[in-house]
């Protein structure tokens, strides 16, 4: 499987996350939103950057347990809490942003 980003193509696994985290660039994320007729706000940027920064620093994206804890802490309580999350990301929290992120599925996501 594969997505086309500015005219490249990207292999995908068969649920569209990136095979090669390194081709991850912002375009793909505004790409893959727009597949499932959502418009990337600065609130998804917020959640979409902090992920890739969890993954730089620990290599695992996290389970949505632990993105709405680790959400809560750096980014505020308010937004740290799965009603936040999935407004956002109605696909889950955990899934659908971290595939907007580059990043591969998280562990504990059925």
């Amino acid at each position: 499987m594969s997505i086309v980003v500015n005219g490249k193509t990207l292999e995908t696994d068969e649920e569209g996350y990136l095979a090669d985290i390194s081709d991850w660039e912002p375009s793909v994320a505004e790409t893959m939103a727009q597949q499932d007729d959502l418009e990337l706000t600065s609130e998804h940027w917020d959640i979409i950057n902090f992920l890739r920064e969890y993954y730089e620093e620990y290599q695992i994206a996290p389970a949505v347990r632990v993105l709405t804890k680790a959400v809560g802490k750096k980014i505020g309580k308010d937004k740290g809490n799965s009603k936040y999350l999935y407004g956002l990301f109605p696909y889950g929290p955990g899934k659908q942003a971290c595939r907007y992120a580059g990043l591969p599925k998280p562990t504990g996501c059925v």
